[in-house]
């Protein structure tokens, strides 16, 4: 999403100043060309051959400087522009921004790029600083922009020594916030179900039956769909993933019996789900109270297992014609066949084929290699690439199943 993406860092005064070469540096990895507008301040906090090291561009800090590349680079950066970011921004700067002022290199280029890109705001200050009800009037007068994203402080402790809510949001946060912006709102206010990690089914208060699934995949497709302006729930088993501040609600269930439960209320209101789990299909008839102790001279234990409810038959039973139904298939053999027959026996919209004989692909693997199969025949193999990507080929397909509510 952001290679190609031209993006203004704009840093004012601050001492979370320090961290915004990380940022720029998450950027350029993404693909992103970035250009630099800061106040005099922020240059107490970091220099700035380390910002135009990082770039690679001159960074704009004088209006007034000979080297600019423009007489106007307050302007013509907007008209470069894809987004602009301000990293930290001070109670100082977050005043002038919402009553207009442009005296300087970042406020200049703020107030022309305002009107005409989106704007990712990052605030950060003392927390006396940000409980003052100037700034907090500042922060709600820009949060009502339409283009303007505007994250919260975190809390935390600060460089004066305390702890409040006044840290800037780490700058993976401010990156999601940057893709976010960027994406299209496709999936403005859908309301989308995903089931997402493995079930564990107990045996006893110390043991169960569970699999290798990580939530990687659904959590990717959660991630992907928020951005695209969802309303996303997550129904998830027990995951252990390092999430990004994004709002999606989550439900933790742990059994399949409790997922399928879940997932069922959510369906309700839903207009589509995408049943991405890797749900047990069997479960210990009875969960004993104590550890179940290996006995002297034992050579086994039998366990009675019964069937789990199946959570795609269950919501494609209840289907109506306008809701988007998608399920996942992890095969061993005769992959395409036994995809088929899940399509069509639980009234799938499409159902996506993954195998564990495609190096690179299945449980705890970063990347994936899937085939997307539609009701209505039609079948696009796609090549290895990140849980991310196979996310967005997936979510890219909404707009066709929301414009074909009968499909047959």
């Amino acid at each position: 999403m952001l290679r190609g993406k031209h993006i203004v860092v704009g840093i004012s005064g601050g001492i979370a100043a320090y961290k915004i070469p990380e940022l720029i540096r998450l950027l350029v990895k993404a693909g992103a060309e970035v250009r630099v507008a800061t106040t005099q301040n922020a240059l107490e906090f970091v220099t700035e051959l380390t910002l135009r090291t990082l770039s690679g561009a001159p960074v704009y800090s004088d209006v007034f400087a000979a080297i600019n590349h423009h007489a106007t680079e307050h302007i013509s950066l907007p008209d470069w522009a894809d987004l602009m970011v301000v990293a930290p921004a001070t109670a100082n700067v977050l005043g002038k921004f919402a009553a207009g002022i442009a005296d300087d290199a970042l406020t200049t280029t703020f107030c022309a790029t305002a009107a005409r890109r989106p704007i990712v705001i990052a605030p950060a200050m003392n927390d006396k600083m940000y409980a003052c009800p100037a700034t907090q009037q500042a922060m709600h007068t820009l949060a009502q922009w339409e283009n303007v994203s505007l994250l919260d402080c975190a809390e935390g402790e600060l460089a004066c020594g305390t702890s409040g809510k006044g840290r800037m949001q780490e700058p993976e946060v401010i990156c999601e916030a940057i893709e976010s912006a960027l994406t299209p709102k496709t999936l403005s206010g859908k309301r989308i179900v995903i089931t997402a990690g493995p079930t564990q089914e107990k045996i006893d208060p110390v043991r169960f039956i569970s699999n290798y699934s990580t939530g990687k995949m659904g959590y990717a497709l959660a991630l992907e769909c928020t951005r695209r302006g969802a309303e996303v729930t997550v129904v998830s088993g027990p995951v252990h993933l390092d999430l990004p501040t994004t709002p999606y609600t989550i439900v933790p269930v742990t059994s399949a019996r409790e997922m399928c439960e879940a997932a069922k209320a959510a369906w309700k209101t839903a207009d589509a789900a995408i049943l991405c789990a890797a749900v047990a299909d069997f479960a210990p008839d009875t969960t004993a109270e104590q550890k179940i102790k290996k006995q002297p001279g034992q050579t086994g234990l039998q366990l009675n297992l019964i069937t789990n409810p199946d959570i795609a038959a269950t919501l494609g039973s209840t289907k109506r014609p306008e809701q988007c139904l998608i399920g996942f298939a992890l095969e061993t053999h005769d992959a395409e066949q036994n995809a088929l027959h899940k399509l069509e026996s639980k009234n799938l919209d499409m159902i996506v084929l993954n195998s564990l004989q495609d190096k690179g692909a299945g449980f705890g693997c970063n990347t994936n290699k899937v085939t997307l199969i539609l009701r209505d025949g039609q079948k696009n193999n796609l090549p290895l690439m990140s849980k991310q990507e196979v996310a967005q080929k997936i979510v890219d397909l909404f707009p066709y199943f929301f414009r074909k509510p009968n499909m047959p």
